[in-house]
């Protein structure tokens, strides 16, 4: 199974593996299908509330044709149809994200504070 085929994830600890491969490989509509219709997600000072707004954040930082480094999942913590996922940046923060169960058992993130800063390529020289 390609990462970018855009399956849903099926469960709160692939959201994080499909985010990196989707967003290492541009694909901003596959991202977008990783948030609930209503989902926040924030960075920094930016708040961006549905999928509307998430993707025009995406296609503005996926435009920089940056790298995103994996990160390391780490149990998620369910209750019930909710979920908190985590991750472990490389550089050691650990970012934590609530998620819902969707009616088809699949998982999308509700709310995410991105903590995920991608690297710019190097130049060539």
């Amino acid at each position: 199974m390609s990462e970018t085929d855009r399956s849903p994830a099926a469960a709160p600890e692939d959201l994080a593996r499909l985010f990196n491969a989707r967003a290492n490989a541009g694909d901003v509509e596959g991202l977008v299908a990783l948030y609930e219709p209503d989902a926040v997600l924030a960075v920094g000072a930016v708040v961006a509330t549905g999928q509307a707004e998430i993707r025009a954040f995406y296609t503005d930082l996926l435009a920089r044709k940056s790298e995103f480094p994996a990160a390391e999942t780490l149990p998620s913590l369910i209750n019930g149809d909710l979920a908190l996922t985590f991750a472990r940046l490389p550089n050691g923060v650990v970012s934590v994200e609530a998620a819902r169960r969707r009616p088809d058992g699949s998982w999308r993130w509700a709310i995410d504070q991105l903590k995920i800063k991608p690297l710019t390529p190097a130049k060539a020289a």
